[in-house]
């Protein structure tokens, strides 16, 4: 890996992983995984900032998680992928930039406030999630890294990271680059229902579904709301059904039934039968990597384990200049 600046980046295991996950981030991390020297990490400590109340779902969710990532193209080989709270350092590091992170700082996360409003089911009025920016920010410059891969809307995230990391140094003397924020490309992918794709809002196609279970929901999903028979004339441009061709059909098709659709040559359950069959041919490799994977639990392990220690050992180093910046 030498020459290659590092990045990290984790996701939350709180349930199985979905056509959202994958174009937001896993598609962008496969493809940085031959460019940069990449730390993936699963964030069981952060799941835990939500979902305190219900663990045992976190901690069964964990393998699942992993074997998503392996099946749609993460390699042990090329990245380091690992389990959060098997690093011990994560804590120790969070707890020390605790001290130094004033509290104002984590009051103005615009992310706080906003997941105070939608998770308003859930008691969030805790030290844990008002604090999990600094255990964010320990996550990531316990790795030294480069850069953090993300979207437009989780620029702020870094930008505190990038504040916690130039006051450690600024009181203790220079042991963490401020890392820089990698943007990417994030393709619009709604939910069955045209919301954002969420397994809360229960609109998700999983990485782990079945054909039929694809195909149920595809029949499900909302298309152009002002057709509303078959014979009315539609409007590809508003259906989410339509962004899913362009993605997962071809381009001759895509054009068909942009023309076809707009003179009510095709009607939508058509539409949705094409585009279910596209999408299930495009998800097959994956689901024959997680059949083998499902059917090798001890090579998941090992993995992990493997993984586990890699970042074990460049988080031991950097706790050891930190204590010995910090005198402890």
């Amino acid at each position: 890996m030498a020459g290659k600046k590092r990045i990290l980046s984790g996701m939350r295991p709180t349930g199985p992983l979905h056509l959202g996950n994958l174009f937001g981030a896993l598609d962008n991390w496969i493809k940085m995984q031959d460019e940069y020297d990449c730390f993936f990490f699963i964030a069981d400590w952060h799941a835990l900032t939500s979902d305190y109340e219900d663990p045992d779902n976190i901690k069964r969710y964990i393998d699942h998680v992993m074997i998503d990532w392996l099946s749609t193209g993460l390699s042990p080989e090329k990245s380091t992928l690992f389990v959060q709270s098997h690093i011990k350092e994560h804590a120790e590091l969070f707890l020390i930039l605790s001290m130094i992170t004033p509290v104002p700082w984590l009051e103005r996360n615009p992310t706080y406030k906003e997941q105070i409003v939608q998770l308003s089911n859930k008691d969030l009025s805790t030290f844990g999630f008002l604090g999990y920016p600094v255990l964010q920010a320990a996550d990531i410059i316990i790795y030294k890294a480069d850069g953090v891969p993300v979207g437009v809307d989780q620029i702020p995230h870094v930008e505190i990271t990038r504040e916690i990391a130039r006051r450690f140094n600024h009181l203790y003397g220079e042991v963490f680059p401020e890392p820089e924020v990698i943007l990417t490309k994030t393709p619009k992918i709604l939910g069955i229902d045209r919301r954002k794709m969420s397994k809360s809002y229960n609109n998700a196609i999983f990485l782990s579904d079945s054909p039929d279970e694809i195909a149920s929901k595809v029949s499900q999903m909302i298309t152009d709301p002002q057709r509303a028979r078959r014979s009315d004339p539609g409007n590809p441009d508003v259906c989410n059904v339509f962004e899913f061709h362009k993605t997962y059909s071809n381009k001759e098709t895509v054009d068909a039934i942009n023309r076809d659709c707009r003179i009510a040559q095709i009607g939508c359950v058509d539409c949705k039968k094409i585009m279910a069959q596209n999408l299930i041919k495009a998800l097959e490799p994956v689901r024959e990597k997680r059949k083998f994977y499902e059917q090798h639990p001890d090579l998941v392990n090992q993995i992990i384990e493997d993984g586990c220690h890699k970042a074990r050992m460049v988080a031991k180093k950097t706790l050891e200049e930190v204590r010995a910046a910090i005198n402890i």
